[in-house]
């Protein structure tokens, strides 16, 4: 896993801009099961146009690629809006989605629980929410490194998920296949 203090880089920036936010991907998956290395942050943010425009006040030019606000404020019309910040010393990067009306989103957001990494709180989504994003990722492209997270989330914090309502959204989305190959996936 990135030390804290990486992906802290990104989540104490969207507090103190007073965004809405959400850790999720591979960081999340960490917080409810074993540590392990990866390269990147993933965050779902609601961030309206006056918060965008501010943003290169917390992620200054001198620190961090930030692509031009234009581009940013384009995302947001997309279904699956994102960008990217990287922040330059460490190249540690922050894929940054926005929330824009996904009811997936919207649902997990509203679940976030808060954690503290080296005394400072981030947000992360719900385990439901990372299960159902890993494993449409893992239909979409097909690598185990998602079911392998699954598997170790089911088997670390079994009773941080709710499984009636995990089962619930797998049913919907058509997603029985990929979750029986989590299921039997071995440790």
């Amino acid at each position: 896993m990135a030390e804290p203090s990486r992906f802290l880089l990104f989540t104490r920036r969207l507090e103190a801009l007073g965004a809405r936010y959400m850790v999720t991907g591979s960081v999340a998956a960490i917080a409810y099961s074993a540590p392990r290395f990866t390269y990147d942050i993933d965050l779902v943010a609601v961030l309206d146009r006056a918060q965008i425009t501010r943003l290169p006040e917390f992620f200054p030019e001198a620190e961090f690629y930030l692509p031009p606000l234009e581009a940013i404020v384009a995302e947001m019309r997309e279904p699956r809006g994102h960008f990217n910040i990287i922040h330059h010393e460490t190249s540690f990067k922050a894929d940054i989605y926005l929330a824009a009306g996904d009811p997936l989103h919207t649902w997990a957001l509203a679940r976030a629980r808060s954690l503290h990494v080296s005394g400072e709180r981030f947000v992360v989504a719900p385990p439901e929410y990372v299960i159902v994003r890993k494993l449409e990722f893992y239909r979409e492209g097909g690598s185990e490194k998602h079911l392998r997270d699954i598997r170790s989330m089911l088997d670390a914090s079994p009773d941080a998920i709710d499984r009636g309502e995990l089962e619930r959204m797998i049913a919907e989305r058509g997603l029985q296949g990929a979750w029986d190959k989590a299921r039997d996936i071995k440790r």
